[in-house]
């Protein structure tokens, strides 16, 4: 035997370059998706946190007119109460309302991940199993 031969017949069984580019293309394109997910999830973050911005902006203009309007000082300090408990929790509504978005748009990032690495070990598992049919029957 040949150096050439030796050299040939030593990656002449042994493994599926074409099967890896194949397990590399599909585990890009699953990244790809994650990175879709995760910019989907923080434009919907952002579109709502415009609108939040938004309501307080008004909230706090039309707070401010009732305020001004007149009005024993009981009343004032009793409206101004009442207006800083329903902000606490508008605040604490739109918080919760951000954190399941951003909660949901994780593990849906996850998920395709999760799916993709298992398939891969599959793929991987497969391969190398048949790679070793094939050294046993050379």
């Amino acid at each position: 035997m040949t150096y050439n031969n030796a050299f040939a017949d030593m990656f002449k069984n042994t493994f599926d370059f074409n099967q890896l580019f194949s397990t590399q293309r599909r585990n890009i394109e699953a990244l790809s998706e994650v990175n879709q997910t995760i910019v989907e999830g923080a434009q919907a973050i952002s579109r709502r946190q415009a609108e939040v911005i938004r309501e307080n902006v008004e909230n706090t203009l039309k707070a401010s007119k009732e305020m001004m309007t007149g009005g024993s000082p009981e009343t004032s300090l009793t409206k101004q109460a009442e207006l800083a408990k329903e902000f606490f929790e508008n605040a604490l509504s739109n918080l919760r309302e951000i954190t399941e978005t951003v909660t949901k748009s994780g593990f849906e990032a996850f998920d395709v991940l999760n799916k993709r690495t298992a398939e891969t070990i599959e793929e991987f598992s497969k391969a190398s199993s048949a790679t070793s049919k094939k050294k046993a029957a050379a």
